[in-house]
């Protein structure tokens, strides 16, 4: 997929939330190479998930990496990244898309084998939808704790980084806060360290969820820094970050 100097250009522009310009350097590829098509689709995904904003170009980069011959693992991927649009679609209340989500998800996981690369990302996103779509913790956190397991296992630190958070949210809503604490560190940690820059406000004001005073208003100076610094993104930590608009 164009070799590793595209993939290092593109997470370094992902990382920054600069997702417009990552897709644009795959935009040639995604033409006629499933694997950039399904990168590119997965890129606009996300930026609506951190900004609210462009879900046409995003159901358009789907449509376009459908449109190529996929096999059941590109076809499995392809339904787990139209699932994720259409729950962010529901979360972010933009439109109520959940059936589609659960559709769409469950597609992917009639394709993927069980030893698919792809399947953790997909338990990671049932888990979502069982949580917040659901109101199901109990499965939520069957389906983290599966992702979870096979990210630190196959070494996917992103993908650990949100399990991570979302075991130690559901620990912390539980009372078990030591628990918590170390989960929200190390999501923390591991966003640190791949350079994921614009989920580490995100996980700074989660860590700070869990700790006292005066650390928990440090924690939550430094993410509104961070937060200002890359324009307002995530779009949805404003409500949670004094002094943001």
């Amino acid at each position: 997929m164009g070799g590793a100097p595209t993939g290092t250009a593109v997470w370094r522009l992902r990382s920054r939330g600069c997702w417009d310009d990552a897709a644009a350097l795959l935009d040639a590829l995604a033409r006629s190479e499933p694997p950039a098509a399904l990168l590119r689709a997965e890129l606009l995904v996300e930026r609506c998930m951190f900004t609210s904003e462009g879900w046409g170009q995003a159901e358009e980069a789907l449509r376009a990496a459908e449109s190529l011959s996929l096999d059941d693992e590109e076809r499995g991927a392809a339904a787990c990244e139209r699932g994720y649009l259409a729950y962010a679609a529901t979360l972010l209340r933009v439109r109520d898309r959940a059936d589609e989500a659960r559709a769409a998800l469950g597609r992917a996981a009639a394709l993927l084998a069980p030893d698919s690369p792809g399947r953790p990302l997909l338990d990671f996103r049932r888990g979502l939808m069982a949580q917040h779509i659901g109101g199901n913790p109990q499965a939520a956190e069957a389906a983290y704790r599966r992702a979870h397991n096979a990210a630190l296992a196959g070494g996917d630190a992103l993908l650990g980084s949100y399990t991570w958070r979302h075991l130690a949210a559901l620990a912390l809503d539980a009372g078990e806060v030591s628990e918590a604490r170390h989960g929200f560190a190390e999501s923390l940690r591991m966003r640190e360290e791949t350079g994921f820059l614009i989920g580490i406000a995100p996980a700074l004001v989660a860590l700070a969820d869990a700790m006292t005073e005066p650390e928990a208003g440090r924690l939550m100076a430094e993410a509104g820094r961070l937060y200002r610094l890359l324009g307002g993104v995530p779009r949805w930590l404003a409500d949670r970050l004094p002094g943001t608009p």
